[in-house]
């Protein structure tokens, strides 16, 4: 499990998933675009988290693996376009992602 480190805070994410969300905030941001990245909490318990991500605040992924974890180009799209819709990065599984892509196929 790695971690994104938002503010002072840690939150754990699995490397894989960490990977593909890396790589789309990282095209938002180098754009200097702002946005929400929001998940449900899962083992945490209910609930939901959201954060602003903004190119001014500090920001750190950290993972677990000593080996990069494989790259999926549909996950990375089907984020990309969530993240443009007014809910913002909405952290969705590979499997959500395929289906996402398959549904809007003008994505890839």
């Amino acid at each position: 499990m790695g971690y994104l480190v938002y503010g002072g805070q840690e939150f754990e994410f699995e490397d894989r998933l960490l990977l593909h969300l890396k790589f789309v905030v990282g095209q938002r941001l180098k754009k200097q675009e702002s946005f929400f990245l929001s998940w449900q909490r899962g083992a945490e318990g209910a609930g939901r988290v959201s954060l602003w991500m903004s190119p001014y605040a500090t920001l750190a992924f950290g993972f677990s693996g000593s080996r990069e974890p494989a790259y999926n180009p549909h996950w990375v799209k089907a984020l990309l376009a969530i993240s443009h819709t007014p809910r913002g990065l909405v952290v969705i599984s590979e499997e959500e992602a395929e289906a996402y892509v398959k549904k809007n196929p003008d994505l890839m």
